[in-house]
């Protein structure tokens, strides 16, 4: 992609260099309340779906992690108590406000990793350094994600997989109406109320609909070069969770 191109911010068409310092200014507004933001909404159950990528990833001790956009630290702090000591787990975020975030959570509770501030489209690792690539609720705010999967795959492993946690498309249509009047009237007033910023809430709202659903997104893995790929629904696909291999 060059700098003359477009591509969306939510629903609007911005030229691709801007979105990265939109998302970047959204992660800026909310990066200190943002687990408490998680939690409200969704009533707690992203700690659910959190724990179910860890069970899924199979992860053992003393392998290498690598977890993508990783925020306020989750799913780095599940990992690093699985893989122990002989072990590695790598939090990596595009935003320094975030990752500083999660430093400081994860140091406050004793927690070692490794810190990386890095683009998912350009990861700065070593070819086949790690066993595990995980990313949750990052994908859909990285600008060429076929660039970002190619790069998730170069630094796997033989053997390795991947793991993508991300909002997505709900299957149960009835509800669809009372999802949309959440998505984009209640998170909007969340945010408001809780960070003063409903625009970042509105954003979020529209970038999960803009995000490839379920069976567009495991083509691209397996066009990407992903083996071995599937997906679990989450909360009646509200959420799904993709795997794939590098064999």
């Amino acid at each position: 992609m060059n700098s003359e191109q477009k591509t969306h911010f939510g629903y609007a068409q911005v030229p691709v260099k801007e979105k990265v310092q939109r998302v970047a200014e959204v992660f800026d507004s909310v990066a200190t309340r943002y687990d408490l933001m998680n939690d409200l909404m969704s009533c707690g159950i992203h700690r659910l779906w959190k724990r179910f990528t860890i069970e899924l990833s199979g992860v053992r001790p003393g392998q290498s992690v690598l977890d993508l956009a990783g925020g306020t630290g989750d799913l780095a702090a599940k990992f690093a108590k699985q893989v122990g000591s002989q072990g590695q787990v790598v939090l990596a975020d595009i935003n320094a406000a975030m990752l500083q975030v999660g430093r400081e959570r994860l140091l406050n509770k004793g927690v070692l990793v490794n810190y990386a501030q890095v683009n998912a489209e350009y990861l700065p690792f070593a070819d086949n350094s790690f066993d595990i690539v995980s990313i949750a609720f990052g994908l859909r705010n990285v600008t060429d994600k076929e660039a970002a999967l190619a790069s998730m795959l170069r630094v796997l492993k033989p053997g390795g997989r991947v793991l993508i946690l991300e909002f997505s498309e709900l299957k149960i249509r009835p509800l669809k109406p009372l999802y949309n009047v959440y998505s984009f009237k209640i998170l909007p007033l969340l945010g408001k109320l809780m960070v003063k910023d409903a625009e970042s809430y509105r954003y979020l709202a529209e970038s999960i609909r803009m995000h490839p659903n379920q069976d567009t997104l495991l083509e691209m893995m397996q066009r990407i070069g992903f083996e071995r790929c599937d997906y679990h629904n989450l909360s009646g696909g509200i959420v799904a969770l993709h795997r794939g291999y590098k064999l």
